[in-house]
């Protein structure tokens, strides 16, 4: 059965989320996505990473994966 375009990229973009919380767990921090599932919410598709007991990269409706992982890899 042939995978379609969109599911590959789907996929892809889950095994980067995959990596980037590993890299997390690495440093002591945690990665939480959004929960919203619906496209035109605010927070879709967004992150935040908390360390112990806070917040440390954020802004007022989460970030990106492209922002979560410059500030893993201390580019942010």
């Amino acid at each position: 059965m042939p995978v379609s375009r969109n599911a590959s990229k789907v996929e892809s973009e889950k095994v980067r989320e995959n990596r980037l919380r590993r890299a997390a767990g690495r440093q002591g921090l945690r990665i939480i996505k959004s929960r919203r599932r619906d496209p035109r919410a605010y927070d879709y598709g967004r992150y935040w990473i908390t360390g112990e007991h806070r917040v440390l990269l954020t802004s007022e409706y989460g970030v990106t994966l492209d922002e979560v992982e410059e500030y893993l890899s201390g580019e942010g």
